[in-house]
Protein backbone atom coordinates (compact mmCIF):
# COMPACT_ATOMS: atom_id res chain seq x y z
CA UNK A 1 0.00 0.00 0.00
CA UNK A 2 2.51 2.59 1.16
CA UNK A 3 6.05 3.49 2.16
CA UNK A 4 7.48 1.43 4.97
CA UNK A 5 10.10 0.77 7.57
CA UNK A 6 10.90 -2.76 6.41
CA UNK A 7 13.42 -3.70 9.09
CA UNK A 8 12.84 -7.25 10.28
CA UNK A 9 12.27 -8.01 13.94
CA UNK A 10 15.56 -9.16 15.56
CA UNK A 11 15.74 -12.92 16.04
CA UNK A 12 12.29 -13.38 14.48
CA UNK A 13 11.45 -16.90 13.36
CA UNK A 14 8.84 -18.23 10.95
CA UNK A 15 6.96 -19.61 13.96
CA UNK A 16 6.69 -16.24 15.69
CA UNK A 17 5.97 -14.28 12.50
CA UNK A 18 4.03 -16.76 10.36
CA UNK A 19 3.28 -14.56 7.36
CA UNK A 20 5.85 -11.76 7.46
CA UNK A 21 7.83 -13.27 4.57
CA UNK A 22 4.75 -14.27 2.57
CA UNK A 23 2.28 -11.39 2.86
CA UNK A 24 2.92 -7.80 3.80
CA UNK A 25 0.17 -5.25 4.22
CA UNK A 26 1.95 -2.62 2.13
CA UNK A 27 4.18 -1.97 -0.86
CA UNK A 28 7.09 0.45 -0.85
CA UNK A 29 6.24 3.82 -2.38
CA UNK A 30 8.01 7.14 -2.36
CA UNK A 31 6.39 10.10 -0.69
CA UNK A 32 7.45 13.50 0.56
CA UNK A 33 6.59 14.85 3.95
CA UNK A 34 5.01 18.28 3.89
CA UNK A 35 5.97 20.82 6.56
CA UNK A 36 2.63 20.37 8.35
CA UNK A 37 3.07 16.61 8.46
CA UNK A 38 6.62 16.96 9.75
CA UNK A 39 5.47 19.32 12.51
CA UNK A 40 2.69 16.89 13.41
CA UNK A 41 5.25 14.20 14.23
CA UNK A 42 7.01 16.64 16.53
CA UNK A 43 3.87 18.09 18.14
CA UNK A 44 1.61 15.07 18.39
CA UNK A 45 3.76 11.99 17.96
CA UNK A 46 4.26 11.43 21.67
CA UNK A 47 0.50 11.47 22.25
CA UNK A 48 -0.78 9.39 19.35
CA UNK A 49 2.10 7.23 18.08
CA UNK A 50 2.79 3.81 19.60
CA UNK A 51 6.25 2.43 18.80
CA UNK A 52 6.29 -1.04 17.34
CA UNK A 53 7.74 -3.61 19.71
CA UNK A 54 7.73 -7.39 19.72
CA UNK A 55 5.72 -7.68 22.92
CA UNK A 56 2.08 -7.48 23.93
CA UNK A 57 0.54 -4.00 23.95
CA UNK A 58 -1.28 -2.80 27.07
CA UNK A 59 -4.26 -1.46 25.13
CA UNK A 60 -6.01 0.10 28.12
CA UNK A 61 -2.86 2.02 29.07
CA UNK A 62 -2.28 3.10 25.45
CA UNK A 63 -5.76 4.64 25.14
CA UNK A 64 -6.29 5.58 28.77
CA UNK A 65 -9.58 3.69 28.89
CA UNK A 66 -11.24 0.36 28.23
CA UNK A 67 -13.39 0.34 25.07
CA UNK A 68 -14.03 -1.86 22.00
CA UNK A 69 -10.85 -2.09 19.92
CA UNK A 70 -10.93 -1.71 16.12
CA UNK A 71 -7.82 -2.38 14.02
CA UNK A 72 -7.49 -0.42 10.79
CA UNK A 73 -4.95 -1.68 8.27
CA UNK A 74 -3.60 0.86 5.77
CA UNK A 75 -5.40 4.17 6.34
CA UNK A 76 -3.72 6.14 3.57
CA UNK A 77 -3.94 9.85 4.44
CA UNK A 78 -6.36 9.14 7.28
CA UNK A 79 -9.36 11.20 6.18
CA UNK A 80 -11.89 8.39 6.53
CA UNK A 81 -10.20 7.17 9.70
CA UNK A 82 -10.57 10.54 11.41
CA UNK A 83 -14.23 10.82 10.41
CA UNK A 84 -15.02 7.31 11.64
CA UNK A 85 -13.29 8.00 14.96
CA UNK A 86 -15.43 11.13 15.40
CA UNK A 87 -18.59 9.18 14.56
CA UNK A 88 -17.73 6.27 16.83
CA UNK A 89 -16.31 8.08 19.82
CA UNK A 90 -17.03 5.11 22.08
CA UNK A 91 -14.56 2.86 20.23
CA UNK A 92 -10.75 2.77 20.25
CA UNK A 93 -9.01 2.67 16.86
CA UNK A 94 -5.53 1.16 16.51
CA UNK A 95 -4.36 2.19 13.05
CA UNK A 96 -1.44 0.69 11.12
CA UNK A 97 0.17 2.56 8.23
CA UNK A 98 3.78 2.64 7.05
CA UNK A 99 3.52 5.65 4.71
CA UNK A 100 5.08 8.54 6.67
CA UNK A 101 3.14 11.39 4.96
CA UNK A 102 -0.11 9.57 5.71
CA UNK A 103 0.88 9.06 9.33
CA UNK A 104 1.80 12.74 9.58
CA UNK A 105 -1.52 13.78 8.05
CA UNK A 106 -3.53 11.71 10.53
CA UNK A 107 -1.40 12.91 13.45
CA UNK A 108 -2.18 16.48 12.39
CA UNK A 109 -5.92 15.78 12.35
CA UNK A 110 -5.82 13.98 15.69
CA UNK A 111 -4.04 16.91 17.31
CA UNK A 112 -6.02 19.72 15.72
CA UNK A 113 -9.43 18.03 15.99
CA UNK A 114 -8.82 16.59 19.46
CA UNK A 115 -9.42 13.02 18.33
CA UNK A 116 -8.38 11.04 21.37
CA UNK A 117 -9.57 7.55 20.38
CA UNK A 118 -6.93 6.93 17.70
CA UNK A 119 -3.46 5.46 18.21
CA UNK A 120 -1.09 4.86 15.30
CA UNK A 121 1.58 2.20 14.82
CA UNK A 122 3.84 3.04 11.88
CA UNK A 123 4.63 -0.56 11.05
CA UNK A 124 3.42 -3.56 9.08
CA UNK A 125 0.10 -4.75 10.48
CA UNK A 126 1.02 -8.45 10.22
CA UNK A 127 3.83 -8.03 12.72
CA UNK A 128 1.69 -5.75 14.89
CA UNK A 129 -0.97 -8.44 15.08
CA UNK A 130 1.45 -11.28 15.69
CA UNK A 131 3.49 -9.55 18.39
CA UNK A 132 1.47 -6.72 19.93
CA UNK A 133 -2.08 -8.09 19.91
CA UNK A 134 -3.40 -11.24 21.50
CA UNK A 135 -5.85 -13.68 19.99
CA UNK A 136 -9.51 -12.68 20.39
CA UNK A 137 -8.41 -9.11 21.19
CA UNK A 138 -10.20 -7.20 18.41
CA UNK A 139 -13.85 -6.18 18.19
CA UNK A 140 -13.48 -5.27 14.55
CA UNK A 141 -11.07 -4.84 11.62
CA UNK A 142 -11.27 -2.27 8.81
CA UNK A 143 -9.39 -2.65 5.52
CA UNK A 144 -10.55 -0.04 3.03
CA UNK A 145 -9.38 0.11 -0.60
CA UNK A 146 -6.28 -2.09 -0.42
CA UNK A 147 -4.14 -2.09 -3.55
CA UNK A 148 -6.06 -4.18 -6.13
CA UNK A 149 -2.94 -5.17 -8.12
CA UNK A 150 -4.84 -5.06 -11.41
CA UNK A 151 -2.52 -7.18 -13.56
CA UNK A 152 -3.06 -10.93 -13.42
CA UNK A 153 0.60 -11.64 -12.75
CA UNK A 154 0.41 -9.42 -9.66
CA UNK A 155 -2.71 -10.96 -8.11
CA UNK A 156 -0.53 -12.99 -5.75
CA UNK A 157 0.44 -9.68 -4.11
CA UNK A 158 -3.12 -8.87 -3.08
CA UNK A 159 -3.57 -8.61 0.66
CA UNK A 160 -6.89 -10.41 0.96
CA UNK A 161 -5.88 -14.03 0.55
CA UNK A 162 -6.73 -17.07 2.65
CA UNK A 163 -3.51 -17.28 4.72
CA UNK A 164 -3.80 -13.64 5.76
CA UNK A 165 -7.52 -13.89 6.55
CA UNK A 166 -6.98 -17.06 8.58
CA UNK A 167 -4.38 -15.26 10.67
CA UNK A 168 -6.52 -12.16 10.99
CA UNK A 169 -9.56 -14.09 12.19
CA UNK A 170 -7.59 -15.49 15.12
CA UNK A 171 -7.33 -11.97 16.54
CA UNK A 172 -11.05 -11.13 16.21
CA UNK A 173 -13.35 -11.91 19.10
CA UNK A 174 -16.36 -14.16 18.52
CA UNK A 175 -19.10 -11.76 17.46
CA UNK A 176 -16.55 -9.26 16.15
CA UNK A 177 -16.49 -8.20 12.51
CA UNK A 178 -14.31 -7.72 9.44
CA UNK A 179 -15.19 -4.85 7.08
CA UNK A 180 -13.53 -4.62 3.66
CA UNK A 181 -14.19 -2.16 0.85
CA UNK A 182 -12.86 -1.90 -2.70
CA UNK A 183 -13.67 -0.05 -5.90
CA UNK A 184 -12.31 -2.81 -8.15
CA UNK A 185 -14.97 -5.41 -8.95
CA UNK A 186 -12.65 -8.36 -9.75
CA UNK A 187 -10.93 -7.84 -6.40
CA UNK A 188 -14.31 -7.54 -4.68
CA UNK A 189 -15.28 -10.92 -6.12
CA UNK A 190 -11.99 -12.45 -4.98
CA UNK A 191 -12.46 -10.96 -1.49
CA UNK A 192 -15.95 -12.43 -1.30
CA UNK A 193 -14.72 -15.88 -2.33
CA UNK A 194 -11.89 -15.78 0.23
CA UNK A 195 -14.15 -14.68 3.09
CA UNK A 196 -16.88 -17.17 2.17
CA UNK A 197 -14.27 -19.95 2.32
CA UNK A 198 -13.27 -19.06 5.89
CA UNK A 199 -15.32 -21.30 8.20
CA UNK A 200 -15.08 -18.93 11.16
CA UNK A 201 -16.66 -16.03 9.26
CA UNK A 202 -20.31 -15.43 8.42
CA UNK A 203 -21.55 -12.94 5.84
CA UNK A 204 -23.86 -10.30 7.32
CA UNK A 205 -25.18 -9.26 3.89
CA UNK A 206 -28.75 -10.13 3.00
CA UNK A 207 -28.41 -9.19 -0.67
CA UNK A 208 -28.01 -12.26 -2.93
CA UNK A 209 -24.83 -10.71 -4.34
CA UNK A 210 -23.12 -11.25 -0.99
CA UNK A 211 -22.10 -7.59 -0.79
CA UNK A 212 -23.28 -5.36 2.05
CA UNK A 213 -24.68 -1.83 1.87
CA UNK A 214 -22.12 0.77 2.91
CA UNK A 215 -22.31 1.09 6.71
CA UNK A 216 -23.24 4.59 7.84
CA UNK A 217 -19.98 5.01 9.73
CA UNK A 218 -17.81 4.65 6.60
CA UNK A 219 -17.63 8.05 4.88
CA UNK A 220 -17.26 8.49 1.16
CA UNK A 221 -13.72 9.53 0.23
CA UNK A 222 -13.11 12.20 -2.38
CA UNK A 223 -11.76 9.53 -4.76
CA UNK A 224 -14.81 7.36 -4.13
CA UNK A 225 -17.14 10.28 -4.79
CA UNK A 226 -15.29 11.02 -8.00
CA UNK A 227 -15.58 7.39 -9.09
CA UNK A 228 -19.27 7.18 -8.28
CA UNK A 229 -19.91 10.26 -10.42
CA UNK A 230 -18.17 8.46 -13.28
CA UNK A 231 -20.35 5.41 -12.77
CA UNK A 232 -17.76 3.29 -10.99
CA UNK A 233 -18.92 0.89 -8.29
CA UNK A 234 -17.81 0.40 -4.70
CA UNK A 235 -18.24 -2.90 -2.89
CA UNK A 236 -18.42 -3.36 0.89
CA UNK A 237 -18.07 -6.71 2.61
CA UNK A 238 -19.00 -7.09 6.27
CA UNK A 239 -18.48 -10.49 7.89
CA UNK A 240 -18.87 -11.45 11.54
CA UNK A 241 -16.84 -14.04 13.40
CA UNK A 242 -18.86 -17.04 14.56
Amino acid sequence: MTTADTSATPHATPETTPFMRVIKTYVLRAGRMGPGQTRAFEQYGAQFLIPYQAQRLDVQAAFGRHAPLILEIGFGMGDATAKIAHTRAGDNFLCCEVHAPGVGALLKRCGEELIDNIRIVQHDAVEVMDHMLGEHSLDGVHIFFPDPWHKSRHHKRRLIQSPFVQRLVQHIKPGGYLHLATDWQPYAEQMLAVLNAEAQLQNTATDPSGFAPKPDYRPLTKFENRGLKLGHGVWDLVFSKR
